[in-house]
Formats: C-alpha cells, structure tokens, sequence
C-alpha cells in the first residue's frame, strides 16, 4: 500500500526516559494532601510509599502492568531499583522482555500517533501501541534471542525469575546497555518474576525453542515463580506492594499471603502497605479494577494503609515515585538481595 510516508520518518523521535531525579516535586504533592479528589489520592499513596521506605523491615514489590517501558517510564524503575526501594518485581512479560530487554539490545521506540491507517503501518512492519512505534524487525530479533538463550541453557523446568537472570548474564557477555530494568535487578539481587512469561517476546522465543528440541528442552514453571515469591514473603513477613495496573501481576503478589498459609504459616502478615495505580473501573468485578479494601476480605492486604489512585501510570508513576525519591527514606535502606535467598549462593548487589 502506497502511503507517501517512508518508515524511516515514522520512526524517528524516540521515547525518551522520565527522570525523576531532575526535579523535586515533594512541595507539589504536599499541596495536592490539601485538595480533592484523585490529587489528594495520589498524595496519600505517595506518602505510602514513603513509609515503605521508612520501615526497613519492609520488603516493596513492585508490580508491573500495561505498556510501560515502552511509555518512558523505564528510568523511574530503574531509579528505584538502584536506590533499594525495590525488592522484587512482578510484572508482564512484554514490560520486561518486549520493551525492557529489547531496549537493552539496542533498539528504541518511538513517538507516533494513533492517528494513522495501521494497515499503512503493518505494511512497514511497524507496530503501534496507541502513539507509540516499535519496529517489528527489531521485535523479532528481540524473539530469536531469547531462543538464543533457551538454547544456551541447560534443559530443565526454570522460573521465570531465573531465565530472566539469564537474559541479564546475556547483555553482560554481549556488551549490551546495561541500564536495563533486567540488568539492574540482575546487578542489585532484585528477582523479577513473569507469572505469565509466554505472553509475551519470550514466548516466541521459547515455542521456536521447543519445536526445535521437543524430548530435551527449556521449560518455564509458573508454579516454580509462585513458591518462589511466597518463599520471599515467608522470609520477609514485613510487605508492601507498589501495584503500577492490575491483572496478574496484581492477583499473583496478593495471592502469595494466602499461599503461605495454606503452606501452614498460618501466622504470616496481610500485606501492610499497598498502594495501586490504575484506570479500570471496580463496578464489573473484575481484579484489574478491584480495591485494596476488596482484598483485605479475602485476607491479603491490611487497610491501615492502603491507597487506591485512579489515574493513568505515565502521569501518576513519576509523580508518587518522585515523591518517594526526594524524601530520601530510602538512604540507610540495604538491598535484601531476595535473588541470592532463592538461588542459595552469593549475587552481586
């Protein structure tokens, strides 16, 4: 199809990374604390956050959903991984392998517009979240590496949290950007956990994986990602979650209370502080939209302090992380490195 357009035009503004640490917005949300509605919301998640960072005994994990990395909030994550105020993440595949680690491999995504015929796009090999591009060419490559690394591995039944070490060990040996989410944890000791890690880049990676080597291959265990993360909350009773969206990342951290007892820790701890960022709406029942007030009866999250925030991440993500940055609570704080507990050896952090 004709367009008039070439693709090198189309992709050429990339996305560029938010910087939280540029600017100290913690006068601003101290005023929001004095409004209404959502602005007063976010204040009062922010100061939650806050006091994750206060109390030492805290484990914060952050929770991941919707197209992030590719929005530009990559760096705010990363801020916060590098300052401890991060101890484990859970989050979709595609926020961690098609965007996070497909950046680290050199590529980018880039500026666009919703407004514009996609078949023009599919044509070129672009594709379009909303106003954002990515090159399809580059997201395949972003697949085959991942089967690269499937294929370097030896065949077993992995986490989601160890193959995404290997992807980390990856970038180191290849010499690729090392700020990258994936990296960072990798470097910090901060396991990241895809719950449903085929979802997503890797997950065409894999398939080709095991089509290729069906008797002898690489195997990703949810169940594995579950045990792990509630062995985390065992370890470390003492939890706050940071919820960026909903859906399983979400329903996965609550569940891990629940998991502990049923594991016969009948003692463990709701989690004591959560806050979650999102757009969906509570009134069709589903998890993305339910409240932390919801989930304190089915006994995950206590409701002293909890925070719902209705508002879109790319605006409210900066704004309560920022806040939690500038207050600089987190100095003092020491990395819990959750990554050498579950491998039972030494990480770097």
């Amino acid at each position: 199809m004709e367009s008039g357009v070439r693709k090198e035009e189309l992709l050429s503004a990339p996305v560029r990374h938010i910087d939280i640490k540029q600017l100290n917005i913690v006068p601003l949300i101290d005023q929001m604390n004095d409004t209404a509605f959502q602005a007063r919301n976010l204040a009062r998640a922010a100061s939650i956050l806050d006091l994750m960072q206060q109390d030492k005994e805290c484990a914060v994990i952050l929770t991941l959903a919707g197209s992030l990395i590719s929005a530009g909030l990559k760096q705010v994550i990363i801020d916060m991984i590098d300052n401890h105020m991060v101890d484990a993440i859970v989050s979709t595949g595609a926020n961690i392998v098609d965007q996070d680690f497909f950046e680290a491999l050199g590529f980018k995504h880039y500026k666009g517009t919703p407004f514009i015929d996609d078949a023009i796009l599919r044509d070129m090999h672009i594709d379009r979240i909303y106003d954002t591009y990515i090159d399809e060419d580059d997201l395949r490559v972003c697949d085959d590496t991942t089967a690269i690394i499937a294929n370097s591995m030896k065949p077993g039944s992995y986490s989601s949290r160890e193959f995404i070490v290997e992807m980390a060990k990856y970038i180191e040996k290849n010499n690729h950007d090392k700020n990258s989410i994936v990296y960072k944890a990798y470097e910090k000791g901060v396991p990241i956990f895809c719950p449903a890690f085929s979802d997503c880049s890797a997950g065409f990676g894999l398939v080709h994986h095991q089509w290729h080597n069906p008797e002898n291959h690489v195997a990703i265990d949810s169940v594995k990602d579950f045990r792990e993360l509630t062995k985390i909350k065992i370890e470390n009773d003492r939890t706050g979650i940071f919820m960026i969206g909903g859906g399983v990342p979400k329903n996965f951290t609550q569940d891990i209370v629940v998991a502990a007892e049923v594991l016969g820790y009948e003692d463990v701890s709701m989690h004591t502080y959560a806050v979650q960022i999102t757009v969906a709406d509570e009134r069709d029942g589903a998890l993305s939209g339910s409240t932390l007030k919801e989930a304190s009866s089915w006994g995950k999250v206590d409701t002293v302090y909890e925070q719902m925030v209705f508002a879109e991440a790319t605006i409210a993500l900066p704004l309560i992380a920022g806040y939690a940055y500038h207050k600089r609570n987190w100095e003092g704080r020491k990395a819990k490195n959750f990554n050498a507990m579950l491998e039972g050896e030494n990480v770097k952090a």
